[in-house]
């Protein structure tokens, strides 16, 4: 399919996209000040405990949520039928209510060694952990659906208002003087708001029945597969948070979680591309339109490295400066290394979450679970190795060195299967456009937000400028750009 007759699902995705950014937009300026709300008022030990309990959610749910929310979008996307709908969507739920309720337990009950041990002795704070489990899955799994739905404005509605009450209560508990302990209830308080109006939400649109549970087998035999991959990738991506916390303390933990959310900004690039993507190959796939999946992913793997390569540019040139204003000068001057290498491993790992697309459309997921198994265990050894002889500039040099090895090796196992054509021209364009960014943007460097605020704006400018200058863009493309701006406007 030539770039001046794109398909019109892909013009549907693109204006999907649009929304879900903006979404994430909003949560990306909310979250800016989540860190110096926390940071700025309990320290990077406090900040650090606060990273813990998330990762620990996240290391959790990669386990207990056994694929079947990959499985419920790619076999529910392409279904019509409200009573297979429902079938499906509630056999997911009450299976993983139950799964997370006992995981919720275990943790509960050994919150005490788990607390002495990673999280400065927050026994209170690990046991709320719990709680986050049960509701998050709950939440991401009422998410999914809404996505199934392709109702995507509704689905950036949930997004962007989530992170906007949160920070709020944040800040009120905060500026009163409450601890981290407050913090978590407070986002426990609103996972609870979001999942009663999504639960009736739903329930409003494809009812209320107990399921037959029919479709779990099929669900399992395509997620479970998947469950291995997400541990290991939960692994590689937190892992190293125990170690640092264990050999360094939670204030190294702080120092570490901050440089690295910094640096993990483009992985919300490919999140976003993923609500879409995940939603709408499956349909496309299924009705043989093969030409439209490989536009969508070539388009897909442009437009995020257009973004993800500026930004790694970016963050070795601004990262301390960015940090210094959102954080504490203490973690400035330890996280700023951290942020670069943070941002490599993150986009080769975002370049792979589009190439595995192709494993998930022709059902091989098998072939994940060696891949990321070996990848995870790499990563555990090196960190192993390198945190207690480096530092915490040890942890990102062995995410870079997994998320290498498991993009090497989806790649050559995706483009076996199908094959799209990559842009090497726009890439070696964009590291163009980003040298001569950074080049700009070196003497403008400064301590002040208005002044680090204008810099990367103009960083932002010049790269922009460089890149259409270098015909980074073709006409067709700036035309169809256009028409989705009149569109969404």
């Amino acid at each position: 399919m030539s770039e001046g007759n794109l398909a019109t699902s892909y013009r549907k995705s693109a204006i999907d996209t649009i929304f879900v950014g903006a979404a994430t937009l909003v949560q990306f300026l909310f979250g800016l000040f989540i860190m110096p709300l926390i940071s700025k008022t309990m320290g990077a030990q406090g900040y650090g405990i606060w990273s813990q309990a998330t990762a620990t959610v996240s290391l959790i749910l990669s386990v207990t949520n056994l694929g079947l929310g990959t499985a419920l979008v790619r076999f529910l996307a392409s279904e019509k039928s409200r009573e297979e709908i429902r079938e499906g969507f509630y056999s997911v739920i009450i299976t993983l209510f139950a799964v997370n309720l006992i995981a919720a337990l275990l943790v509960f009950v050994f919150a005490g060694p788990l607390a002495d041990n990673f999280f400065n002795g927050a026994v209170l704070v690990v046991r709320l952990t719990g709680a986050m489990v049960i509701l998050v899955t709950l939440v991401e799994n009422c998410l999914l659906l809404i996505r199934t739905f392709q109702q995507v404005k509704m689905l950036s509605a949930f997004m962007a208002a989530e992170t906007a009450l949160f920070t709020a209560l944040v800040a009120f508990f905060v500026f009163r003087g409450y601890g981290i302990t407050w913090v978590v209830l407070a986002y426990i308080s609103v996972k609870t708001l979001e999942f009663i109006v999504l639960f009736f939400l739903i329930r409003s649109k494809i009812g209320l029945k107990w399921p037959r549970f029919s479709r779990l087998r099929e669900f399992l035999s395509f997620g479970l597969p998947l469950a291995p991959r997400g541990l290991a990738y939960w692994l590689i991506n937190i892992n190293d948070r125990y170690i640092i916390s264990y050999v360094l303390g939670a204030t190294s933990l702080g120092i570490y979680a901050a440089g690295y959310n910094l640096g993990n900004i483009p992985y919300s690039v490919t999140t976003i591309l993923s609500f879409v993507l995940m939603a709408t190959l499956p349909q496309l796939y299924d009705q043989g339109r093969i030409d439209e999946v490989k536009t969508h992913l070539r388009f897909n793997l442009k437009y995020f490295l257009a973004i993800a390569i500026p930004f790694l540019f970016g963050a070795a040139v601004l990262g301390e400066s960015v940090l210094r204003l959102f954080s504490t000068q203490e973690i400035a001057a330890g996280g700023h290394f951290v942020t670069p290498l943070v941002a490599l491993a993150v986009t080769l790992l975002g370049v792979h979450n589009i190439m595995w697309n192709i494993l998930l459309l022709v059902k091989k997921t098998r072939v994940l679970v060696i891949i990321w198994g070996i990848a995870a265990a790499l990563n555990v050894g090196l960190n192993l190795l390198l945190v207690p002889s480096v530092g915490i500039i040890g942890a990102p040099v062995s995410a870079l060195v997994a998320y290498a090895l498991a993009l090497g090796a989806v790649s050559y196992y995706a483009r076996k299967e199908l094959t799209f054509p990559i842009d090497w021209s726009f890439i070696l364009k964009s590291i163009a456009a980003s040298l001569v960014m950074s080049a700009a943007v070196w003497p403008l460097r400064s301590t002040s937000l208005l002044g680090t605020f204008f810099t990367v704006l103009a960083g932002v400018a010049v790269y922009g400028v460089v890149l259409v200058l270098l015909r980074g863009f073709s006409r067709s493309e700036f035309k169809f750009f256009w028409g989705l701006l009149k569109r969404t406007t």
